[in-house]
């Protein structure tokens, strides 16, 4: 049992799915931290707020983010620095520089993101339905679910597979340095259609 103190309850609470498009299950983040005892306790649990992008096809929820590396978790500054970058959500971009984010993504049916890439070392885990991962280079490679794509600053696209079902993967985005192929810096290109702010890393 936790501290009753301090675990935030809202996660009990509906509120729509808090923005939530598709059918699928609600997440719910679960945060630890330490009581005055040096026991393990959550100290708060909440549901995946999410945002619609692109015509409510794709919506994305942000459940974490550090900004340094390695993060401080002293007097909880990873958890301030978290809720400070997320209350002005048009601030973050796709990669937090010198830092992670933990982004969960739903795909409507029949959904194709625009071609893109980011400046960052990416871990992509399929956790619903099955989407095809497409490079710039024509190869196209379909994950089920359990299937990690390790995105190293590729140009690339998601396709959700099904014409009826929604589809979700979590990625975990860390900045890394600027890689340079064939002489050329190969930057973030966000493509036509993400709707976010350049991550500026």
């Amino acid at each position: 049992m936790g501290d009753a103190t301090s675990t935030n309850t809202s996660a009990q609470s509906n509120d729509k799915d808090n923005g939530k498009l598709s059918d699928l299950h609600q997440p719910t983040t679960f945060i630890t931290g330490h009581n005055s005892s040096g026991q393990a306790i959550v100290q708060s649990y909440n549901p995946f707020q999410w945002r619609p992008y692109d015509d409510n096809k794709l919506a994305f929820a942000v459940p974490y983010t550090t900004s340094r590396c390695p993060p401080d978790l002293n007097n909880d500054t990873d958890l301030k620095l978290h809720q400070s970058l997320i209350s002005t959500p048009d601030k973050l971009g796709l990669v937090n520089p010198k830092g992670t984010v933990l982004r969960c993504v739903d795909f409507a049916p029949g959904y194709a993101c625009g071609m893109h890439r980011t400046q960052s070392l990416d871990y992509g885990i399929v956790m619903e339905g099955e989407v095809d991962m497409v490079l710039d280079s024509g190869e196209r490679y379909s994950l089920k679910r359990g299937d990690v794509a390790i995105q190293r600053a590729t140009q690339h696209q998601w396709v959700n597979k099904s014409d009826t079902k929604w589809a979700r993967m979590m990625f975990v985005l860390q900045d890394c340095e600027p890689l340079v192929v064939g002489g050329k810096q190969m930057g973030e290109d966000l493509g036509t259609n993400s709707g976010l702010p350049p991550s500026n890393n």
